[in-house]
């Protein structure tokens, strides 16, 4: 057998290891930084807005209420006046009064009845004018009506001699084929006598009556602001509308 010289083959270098200290103070930087990831995930879930969150909500702007709607009269009412007592040691004041509506037609031309109530109780608010209650042909104010219709019309005036809107006119008394007469209008719905116009249709036929019929204004609680203006009617196509105006006292 050969010799051979046998020698140990160098070995190689062995790794240097890190040492277990190491190993520890990085696990324990990696928890504390877990536990700061955690933290600040809690914080931005409970509180969206806080400076720690990168993306915050957007800003949320007060809601806007729905619109309310509201209930819109069809017609101006105006506020009523409350009769007042009588003074006893007043003196009447005389007053501008609104000449009644007339037309170039001498038989058209309103027919005075009677001055009845003008001298209304000082405690009311509205009395009737000058030359009311007065009788016309209705053509004057419908000029394509017949004679197969009666009524009643007018207007109320202010102190200010404006048209005032919104006061009922109450209809009252009886008539031939109708024992109790009892309708109720507000005026400022017949134009065609003015802003503060009324109208109230007695028939369609021609009638005829001796102060049995009355009007009155009454306020918005139904309370009286003139006497009652009683009238007469006529079986006469020239004298089937009867006109009335209101002129406010105080």
């Amino acid at each position: 057998m050969d010799n051979f010289e046998l020698s140990n083959p160098e070995e190689p270098p062995k790794r240097k290891m890190f040492p277990a200290r190491v190993w520890n103070i990085l696990t324990i930087l990696v928890l504390a930084a877990i536990l700061c990831v955690i933290s600040v995930f809690l914080l931005i879930f409970i509180n969206p807005n806080s400076t720690l969150n990168p993306f915050p909500p957007p800003t949320l702007y007060p809601s806007i209420p729905p619109p309310t709607y509201t209930v819109t009269p069809r017609y101006t009412l105006v506020p009523s006046w409350t009769p007042t007592q009588a003074v006893t040691q007043a003196t009447a004041v005389p007053r501008s009064t609104h000449t009644p509506l007339v037309t170039n037609t001498p038989e058209l031309s309103p027919t005075v009845i009677g001055q009845a109530n003008l001298n209304a109780q000082a405690g009311y608010a509205f009395e009737v004018q000058a030359g009311s209650p007065s009788a016309i042909s209705w053509s004057t104010f419908h000029q394509d009506s017949g004679c197969d219709w009666s009524g009643v019309a007018g207007q109320a005036m202010s102190l200010n001699d404006e048209a005032v809107r919104g006061l009922f006119v109450l209809l009252g008394g009886s008539m031939p084929g109708i024992e109790n007469v009892d309708k109720k209008v507000m005026t400022g719905l017949a134009d065609v006598y003015g802003p503060g116009g009324f109208e109230i249709t007695l028939a369609d036929t021609l009638v005829a009556s001796e102060g049995t019929l009355w009007i009155q204004l009454l306020d918005q609680q139904n309370l009286p602001l003139s006497d009652r203006v009683y009238f007469n009617t006529y079986d006469d196509c020239n004298k089937n509308l009867i006109v009335i105006y209101f002129d406010q006292v105080h």
